[in-house]
């Protein structure tokens, strides 16, 4: 194992099975209504690579103590619960389950909720009936946070409670329960004893570290902490201390799951002549993005469209294993292949249960980096790689074949190094060396003329201009299409599903 700053020797880690790793694959699916490259339908959710599916999120009546729709628009109208039910129909051992909860409902509900044994009561029944009505798999508590905000110090015990009551009710019944918990101030908030006990899963939320609201510039999820903040009340402030933190308050690993983002932070420096970590800010974050709307917060698939733009120059810090880059005041962190690769191996080091990820809606979805689902896939192959007498072909390497573009900001290294590579150290160019090529290929069933020709759900290549692809998506009276383009210089492969060099793909006439 690498550095690790809170080392515990546990003799059962050797027989805990490294090839039943779990991926827990949230899904914001107000994503749904985001326009271009950040519209992310149910439909379009990866379940080759997700064991567990959870949407997100449902809520809670605070009147009534009861699970209720959140957007029954959503919901019911567009069939939102109906087709995530129906991803198991391309993966049937997926697990699908609901979430209940995220920060935007706050803690008081849930705080007065579980402070009474009749209204726990309540909730676990309505909380049942929910479930079945609807073809959930399981539960995912997403109470944020337990005696930290809005709360009360007993919701640590009435939390551990609750958690028992609905292990008592959905266990027999072969229903999942799974909870999103704080990466820090385990101790107020957590009888962490209990949750390994009665949960199947507890999902670290490693995230959120540090961000535009501190006064220096640090990573959103570091692998391991920076002695730059030694002393400090941040010191313990990355995933292995977290981690470890769970583990050492009475966690079984194999019920952890790691939780990598899938976006990055940004922060405005105070000067472009000190982008180190640590430099100082402003204190604020940059402009929101395109999709996500949110200032300070770029999900993936924004920050591969940033970097296309040029002028981005990408660096690897040594010291907390994790990327980060900066365009003049502009200071990004986030993750790509290589520190998640880092954090899978971490995660297999330990014997945890698997890796979680916020959330799917914000990968590479449409392939902008030349590959769909770039993080995700980065996940994948290092759980492939990492398992013992795994083949050297995964379903990975089936799509980032031999022949296709892949960028330094898809590939993993599970190998630690003093250096930094090129593409870290410069700033990145997007000017292309090729031209676009146009024409209509007459064998090929994976191209359509426009986005009105849809009739099947799925990607389709132009017919006209091979540089220009779609998403056919299956509605109730048919299908709607939506058109995309290739970076500059490349044109899209139906072989692949990704934008491809010109001179390997055949758009003959």
């Amino acid at each position: 194992m690498k550095k690790i700053y809170f080392p515990i020797v546990f003799s059962l880690i050797l027989i805990f099975d490294k090839t039943a790793a779990v991926v827990i694959c949230y899904h914001g699916t107000w994503s749904h209504y985001r326009s271009g490259n950040g519209n992310f339908p149910i439909s379009l959710t990866p379940t080759d690579l997700c064991t567990h599916y959870i949407y997100a999120f449902a809520g809670l009546d605070a009147s009534t103590n009861q699970v209720v729709s959140l957007d029954s628009w959503l919901d019911f109208n567009l069939n939102g619960f109906q087709n995530a039910i129906a991803l198991k129909q391309s993966n049937k051992d997926l697990k699908v389950l609901l979430a209940v909860g995220g920060y935007s409902q706050g803690s008081a509900r849930f705080s007065n909720m579980a402070a009474h044994q009749s209204t726990r009561a309540t909730f676990i029944q309505s909380a049942l009936t929910f479930v079945q009505t609807h073809g959930f798999d399981g539960l995912d508590l997403d109470w944020e946070y337990p005696a930290r905000r809005d709360g009360q110090a007993q919701d640590k015990e009435n939390f551990a409670l609750l958690v028992k009551e609905l292990y008592e009710v959905f266990n027999p019944l072969g229903l999942i329960l799974t909870s999103a918990v704080s990466a820090v101030h385990v101790d107020v908030s957590y009888d962490v004893p209990t949750l390994s006990q009665y949960l199947d899963y507890i999902n670290l939320m490693l995230y959120d570290f540090h961000g535009f609201w501190d006064t220096h510039a640090y990573h959103n999820a570091p692998l391991y902490s920076t002695s730059k903040l030694a002393g400090t009340s941040s010191a313990g402030f990355s995933v292995n201390a977290s981690v470890h933190q769970w583990i050492e308050a009475g966690a079984s690993p194999s019920k952890l799951a790691l939780g990598i983002p899938l976006y990055g932070r940004t922060a405005i420096l105070s000067s472009a002549s000190n982008t180190s970590p640590g430099a100082p800010t402003t204190s604020q974050g940059a402009h929101a993005g395109p999709y996500t709307g949110t200032v300070g917060f770029w999900g993936y698939n924004e920050i591969v469209e940033q970097f296309q733009n040029g002028d981005w120059t990408l660096e690897w810090d040594d010291e907390q294993e994790v990327p980060y880059a900066y365009k003049g005041t502009t200071w990004l962190t986030y993750d790509n292949g290589r520190s998640i690769g880092q954090k899978v191996e971490f995660a297999n080091d330990l014997g945890l249960g698997g890796i979680m990820v916020w959330s799917i809606e914000t990968d590479d979805a449409y392939g902008v980096s030349d590959i769909r689902f770039p993080l995700l896939k980065a996940i994948q192959n290092a759980l492939d790689t990492s398992r013992p007498n795994s083949s050297t072909t995964s379903s990975v390497s089936s799509t980032t074949s031999s022949t296709a573009p892949v960028t330094s900001e898809t590939t993993s290294s599970s190998q630690k190094t003093s250096t930094t590579t090129a593409a870290e150290t410069t700033t990145t160019t997007t000017t292309p060396t090729s031209t676009t090529t146009q024409g209509k290929p007459s064998s090929d069933s994976r191209r359509i003329k426009d986005a009105n020709s849809c009739v099947t759900e799925g990607f389709f290549g132009s017919s006209v201009d091979c540089s220009i692809y779609f998403y056919c998506q299956s509605v109730d009276n048919g299908h709607v299409g939506y058109s995309f383009m290739c970076s500059q210089g490349l044109v899209y492969d139906t072989t692949f599903g990704i934008c491809n060099y010109p001179a390997l793909v055949d758009c003959s006439n």
